[in-house]
């Protein structure tokens, strides 16, 4: 019996950067779901966008946008672009050459905005992507997109736990394919993804997580956002959208088919801009490694020997 629904979830207002697919299209092949002989349609791909946008905003969260640059077609998953944690970014080095210019645009519009630390990472590091923070911690992938040695850069940067998990099915490319935060304390995820010993972990540190079936999960159910009680998800993934329901979140469906075809969904497109007052709130035990099972690897120094800070300017 799954755990009893508490009877309100708080939903906590967010701060998203996203960037409009005017110059989406599918060009080249670099995960499994991407087909350049098949067209696609950029207007839609925009309308599209443009609902999962206002969806946002309609809730209640504040979305800044990047401009889109000619020529980068995947510049619309923005989430794959950086990390941003306690107002401080550390931007993507991208694994493949396509998308490396990516990193450039990203990084010069976090200059432009006030942020005073932005650094850009050393090792093959897709931002949020392969980085999702859970708690005090930050959950971070590798397998495909994000080397291994990434993790350590990341944990010295930000000064917070990291916890190794090993993606195995190329279909789920990104940790964000195949993990969703909901809140501090819950994930939902599809556990074949996962290595052995990373399903062990995340059993460990979320005994009550939430499993979606594999119909559910190739639909990309699983990139999802959450404000801690909405979770926006796409449309075809109904299984998952009940047992979201049965947990007292509120899921909304939203159709991004047209981006689907680049292999992204709503949390592909939707970069978090978490700023030092709101990283306040995390448990201070977390960033000490507590609450870390035995075997996962918890990194907690920084970068340069000091608590993690940096703001908006």
């Amino acid at each position: 019996m799954p755990p009893a629904a508490p009877s309100a979830r708080t939903a906590r207002p967010r701060h998203y950067l996203m960037c409009r697919p005017t110059h989406f299209a599918v060009e080249y092949a670099i995960n499994p779901w991407m087909d350049p002989r098949l067209p696609t349609d950029s207007r839609l791909a925009a309308r599209q966008w443009e609902r999962l946008c206002g969806l946002l905003t309609g809730l209640g969260h504040r979305v800044d946008r990047v401009e889109a640059v000619p020529g980068l077609p995947d510049m619309v998953f923005a989430a794959n672009a950086a990390t941003v944690i306690d107002g401080r970014v550390l931007v993507a080095a991208f694994r493949h050459p396509e998308r490396a210019p990516e990193a450039a645009a990203f990084g010069a519009w976090f200059r432009a905005h006030g942020y005073r630390e932005v650094s850009t990472a050393r090792a093959v590091n897709e931002g949020e992507g392969d980085h999702l923070l859970a708690g005090g911690r930050i959950l971070a992938a590798n397998g495909f997109r994000t080397s291994r040695a990434s993790h350590d850069e990341t944990a010295r940067y930000f000064g917070r736990p990291v916890v190794e998990l090993t993606l195995v099915d190329p279909r789920f490319y990104h940790l964000d394919t195949a993990l969703a935060v909901l809140d501090d304390q819950q994930v939902m995820y599809y556990p074949p993804a996962f290595s052995q010993r990373s399903r062990e972990q995340l059993r460990a540190l979320f005994p009550d997580a939430i499993e979606a079936e594999e119909r559910d999960a190739v639909a990309l159910g699983l990139n999802a956002v959450s404000d801690g009680r909405h979770v926006v998800l796409p449309a075809a993934a109904t299984a998952l959208a009940d047992r979201l329901a049965a947990r007292g979140y509120q899921p909304i469906g939203v159709d991004l088919s047209e981006l689907l075809k680049g292999g992204g969904g709503p949390k592909c497109c939707i970069l978090e801009l978490r700023a030092a007052a709101a990283a306040a709130a995390a448990p201070v035990a977390a960033g000490r490694g507590h609450g870390v099972p035995t075997g996962a690897r918890a990194h907690h120094r920084t970068a340069d020997g000091r608590p993690p800070g940096g703001a908006l300017g």
